[in-house]
């Protein structure tokens, strides 16, 4: 698919925004007064930056606002209900740390942290349910999008070996997503001759493609990215986002610079990772047009 900078943006930095949100409801760090500020003030900034990042791409900004209507059906209404919910049980948590500097109201900390993880799992849900693409449609889309959120809020709240943990474990599993889509092909189990239903005659080819020129289908949803282009952005992605900070967690004192430096290189592995996850994500409707 055609990679919208808008919806890269609001899956990357909404993501590390819940993630830092979680670990704050659970009191990491333990912090209070201006430094809780500071942790607050990052994770909803980008935890909010990344939720109005995704209105970018509606050709209709109006029609945000729907999205909270059809919690019953869509994915993507219940991860705006979810975020709400987020923000404000975790209000009075931040509220009183910032303002008060204690932590007594914890149990709306632990909730928050829930509901961030959960808004999370929202998000992924939306691009795992699309039996039409196929390397989405996988059980490990929404733990590797719960990884990467947890591995970036354990490293902004400095909870280093959690954060090496949670590293580990996301490098493996995207290692295994990677494969496992390459080996389904860009349409999985679906052919022209299960797409089209004529199967059953025998072998399906097009007379003529449907379009003579170009078109939205064949734009958005028949993106194509080079091979070696993908496999140099994978080791970016890796190295950027699992080696070099779990190297530094490991083989360096991690001070402020350190940590910035680790942080830095983790958001630019976790963005090329995000490009690849869209880039290469190719709907079944490509099957008509002979892709």
């Amino acid at each position: 698919m055609h990679p919208a900078p808008s919806v890269i943006l609001f899956t990357a930095f909404s993501g590390l925004g819940f993630g830092l949100l979680a670990f704050l409801g659970l009191g990491l760090p333990p912090v209070g007064g201006m430094t809780a500020f500071v942790f607050y003030l990052l994770g909803y900034g980008m935890a909010v930056g990344g939720l109005l990042a995704s209105t970018f791409h509606l050709g209709n900004k109006k029609n945000a606002i729907k999205a909270f209507s059809q919690w019953r059906s869509s994915w993507l209404s219940r991860e705006g209900i979810m975020a709400v919910l987020t923000l404000l049980v975790m209000a009075p948590y931040a509220f009183e740390q910032v303002f008060l500097d204690t932590m007594r109201l914890q149990a709306f900390g632990i909730l928050g942290a829930i509901f961030a993880l959960i808004t999370v799992f929202t998000t992924s849900m939306i691009y795992t349910q699309l039996k039409t693409v196929p390397r989405w449609n996988t059980p490990l889309t929404p733990i590797i999008f719960l990884l990467f959120a947890l591995a970036g809020g354990a490293m902004l709240s400095n909870s280093l070996k959690a954060a090496a943990a949670f590293l580990i474990a996301l490098g493996a599993l995207q290692i295994i997503a990677w494969m496992q889509g390459d080996a389904k092909g860009a349409t999985g189990d679906s052919t022209l001759e299960t797409a089209t239903g004529l199967g059953r005659i025998g072998k399906t080819r097009l007379l003529e493609p449907p379009h003579s020129g170009q078109n939205y289908l064949l734009h958005e949803m028949a993106y194509d990215v080079g091979r070696k282009h993908a496999l140099k952005l994978r080791v970016i992605a890796l190295l950027c986002a699992v080696v070099i900070p779990v190297l530094i967690i490991f083989a360096f004192p991690v001070g402020h610079m350190m940590g910035l430096l680790m942080i830095v290189l983790h958001l630019i592995g976790l963005l090329a990772a995000r490009w690849l996850f869209f880039a290469e994500a190719a709907h079944v409707v490509r099957l008509y047009y002979g892709k």
